[in-house]
């Protein structure tokens, strides 16, 4: 029913006023309605393999549901603020994250790789109703992450994200601490610092990777903007489903943004110099074209 009530608000919001259908978006359960069961296989762990409902298993216990539509680095850093929270309060919430994919063979692979990658310890599973989730859960394929937070399979708060960030950590961290009752709850900053360091194998450190002949990581040239509405624009610009229409209204807006303002056309430098700097790991081949377009008619001299 949930599912049907949040696709018909979305269509309504749509048809109505395409600005406010923008900013309003659904993805699963809102709080209030019940959390049903849905099967996902293991990833990880002593139970590697096995089928599981997550919703049965926690038997109503606070529960944050993570669930993961595409698997891109700009949510990394949210995902492990989450993860490192499950930790530290893994006696008040239980943490699961949930990867969705339209191939179960292909996922697993894929999914091992990034659990290797990224050593979470929430459990992690790959749902197994394929790239949309659980039927009724009313999941939004245009979202790279929903959470939803519950307790006595009741949903507490609801997250739909399109492009996460650690700028989501704080009222993330806050709806975790309000549906487990914990009235003390860590900054995202505490908890970043206890995750180990990007880009270091297995938590090493650069001078001890030099000592075994191993290059420390490399400072890539250009930055991440520090204006958030910039980021956000510069992360939708190299999503890889974009199709030519979205990246031409992505960079219009991008360039309305900046408008001549001096420092953030210099932030707006900086990032595409850093996506332009791995090829064709990020963007469309188009999106990159026009990037370096743009990142050319900015660039001081």
């Amino acid at each position: 029913m949930f599912c049907l009530v949040a696709t018909f608000i979305l269509a309504v919001t749509q048809a109505l006023s395409p600005a406010f259908a923008a900013e309003t978006i659904f993805s699963g359960p809102q709080p209030g309605e019940k959390t049903t069961g849905f099967k996902v296989i293991t990833i990880g762990g002593e139970a590697d393999g096995k089928e599981r409902d997550p919703i049965a298993e926690n038997a109503g216990a606070p529960t944050a549901l993570v669930f993961i539509h595409q698997v891109e680095r700009s949510l990394v850093p949210l995902l492990r603020v989450i993860d490192q929270y499950g930790i530290d309060r893994k006696d008040l919430i239980k943490t699961e994250v949930i990867f969705l994919t339209p191939d179960r063979l292909a996922g697993e692979q894929r999914i091992r790789a990034v659990n290797g990658s990224l050593r979470l310890k929430a459990r992690v599973g790959l749902s197994l109703d394929g790239a949309e989730g659980p039927g009724n859960y009313g999941l939004n394929k245009d979202c790279l992450m929903t959470i939803v937070t519950a307790k006595d399979n009741k949903v507490v708060a609801n997250f739909a994200l399109l492009q996460p960030g650690i700028a989501d950590a704080p009222k993330v961290l806050a709806a975790l601490a309000r549906t487990c009752g914990d009235t003390n709850p860590p900054t995202a900053e505490a908890l970043a610092a206890r995750q180990p360091a990007p880009g270091m194998a297995r938590g090493r450190n650069a001078e001890a990777m030099k000592k075994d002949g191993e290059k420390p990581k490399e400072n890539f040239p250009g930055a991440v903007p520090a204006d958030e509405k910039l980021t956000g624009l510069l992360r939708q610009f190299i999503r890889p489903t974009n199709d030519e229409a979205t990246v031409d209204r992505v960079l219009a807006d991008v360039k309305a943004h900046i408008n001549d303002n001096a420092e953030l056309t210099k932030q707006a430098a900086d990032g595409w110099t850093r996506i332009l700097h791995f090829g064709d790991r990020y963007g469309t081949p188009y999106a990159r074209k026009v990037g370096k377009d743009f990142l050319d008619s900015i660039k001081t001299p």
